[in-house]
């Protein structure tokens, strides 16, 4: 039997833009600007500028701690692997706001959330705060509801979610033209991001006993503080285990950055244009050890590598990667971490978002996919250097500098520096494993 389902899907397009050569290889370039302004009215263009204090503390701590319990449970049996917290939360937490009783309270443990009024609070502080223009990096953020055009859904429901997220309500025919309906939340979703999200949701993934999809799009774009020399890019060996190495592209830089070599780790953090934003990149000190450090891998254990890093002059070789893996679809994964009533077609409550009169049009949530598409490279866009450069203080000595090789595989996280909010984090075990679509 066929039963009412509420679809998530969260998905994200993180990307610094190539350089011209890395573009030649690339058969989904960034949009243009003038592409980018002709996304979807929902959706805004937004740079982060250096502040979010209003925005409570739990919020981000909360985050973290999500993002590393759904690290944990995806991680096994991937290759090269990318996703964001933020995208996946905040979709769950469109669901969240309609949930109600044991459903709505095994929902809050796994988002390790605070209330729903403060959470929903700080949800549209930060997206408020991410709309602020200024001169740094580019973030889109685009939320919607896509609803069987037959349903009745709570009018407070909607009022909530579009004060939180910003989000609208498009009706589509799920019950007459599934696929049809799949194929235009795709092209959407394809918009938001830029090209780089084809087809996420699967054939079949829509059906006509879909009554509400539910979609947030992340989009990413930013400089490296300083980038790198293209001229300095040349192959070097990249051991994806210890019986095998290949030669990748690999970056080159010294610098001034934070680092750390503790806990058997390296930790450096390179800064995006403006300081806000940064990229940790975690590398364990033996080729095999990923795995160990994955497994001890948490909110304290990041805090402590963080912690530890200083200002150092280090001597950075980091390969160009791209990774386009295929989607995730979560449903197992958020059962296991605890949310299993969200799942159950006869015992999910979601009558917060439409109290239907007979037991079996109730909504329950039928998948959640997600999809990640991150590129790494020297520039981050094609403006030049100059503008591009933000002055900080470096300490120049005469000693040799801290080395950094990312030449095995390592950990990646993309975090507000300010509040520590994950948006992206991911592993990289091979810089030049094809895509897995």
């Amino acid at each position: 039997m066929r039963y009412p389902v509420l679809l998530l899907v969260p998905l994200v397009a993180c990307h610094s833009t190539p350089s011209p050569s890395a573009k030649a290889a690339s058969s989904a370039p960034p949009p243009s600007a003038d592409a980018t302004s002709a996304m979807a009215s929902n959706a805004v263009d937004v740079r982060l500028d250096s502040g979010f204090a209003d925005a409570p503390r739990h919020l981000a701590d909360g985050n973290t701690a999500f993002a590393f319990d759904l690290y944990g449970a995806v991680r096994k049996g991937q290759h090269n692997l990318a996703l964001s917290p933020l995208s996946i939360s905040l979709a769950v937490t469109m669901a969240w706001t309609g949930a109600r009783g044991d459903t709505a309270a095994q929902m809050k443990t796994v988002l390790h959330a605070g209330d729903l009024d403060s959470t929903l609070d700080g949800d549209a502080k930060l997206l408020a705060w991410l709309r602020n223009p200024t001169e740094t990096v580019t973030l889109r953020v685009a939320n919607r509801l896509f609803g069987e055009r037959t349903c009745a859904f709570n009018q407070n429901y909607l009022t909530r979610t579009s004060a939180a997220f910003g989000d609208t309500l498009e009706a589509l025919d799920f019950a007459n033209a599934p696929d049809v309906s799949r194929q235009h939340i795709n092209e959407w979703i394809a918009t938001e991001t830029g090209g780089h999200i084809m087809n996420l949701i699967p054939a079949l993934g829509v059906a006509s006993s879909t009554r509400l999809v539910l979609a947030s799009a992340l989009y990413f774009l930013g400089l490296w503080e300083r980038p790198f020399s293209a001229e300095a890019t040349k192959p070097a060996a990249f051991h994806v285990s210890s019986a095998h190495a290949r030669d990748v592209p690999t970056m080159h830089e010294v610098e001034g950055l934070l680092f750390a070599h503790t806990d058997g780790v390296k930790v450096l953090q390179i800064p995006y244009r403006g300081g806000q934003l940064g990229m940790v990149f975690v590398l364990p000190d033996a080729v095999d050890a990923l795995d160990a450090v994955e497994s001890r891998m948490s909110p304290a254990a990041l805090a402590g590598w963080l912690g530890a890093m200083g200002l150092s002059r280090v001597k950075v070789a980091l390969p160009r990667f791209e990774i386009n893996a295929a989607p995730l679809a979560l449903r197992d994964v958020l059962t296991t971490l605890g949310m299993p009533l969200a799942f159950d077609r006869n015992k999910a409550d979601f009558t917060g978002i439409a109290d239907t009169p007979r037991s079996g049009d109730r909504l329950a949530i039928g998948d959640v996919f997600h999809k990640t598409f991150v590129r790494v490279d020297e520039r981050g866009t094609e403006a030049t250097a100059a503008t591009a450069v933000v002055m900080r203080p470096m300490a120049i000595r005469s000693d040799p500098p801290e080395e950094f090789t990312a030449d095995h595989p390592f950990l990646f996280l993309l975090r507000d520096i300010g509040t520590g909010t994950m948006l992206f984090m991911g592993r990289v075990v091979d810089p030049i494993a094809p895509p897995s679509l």
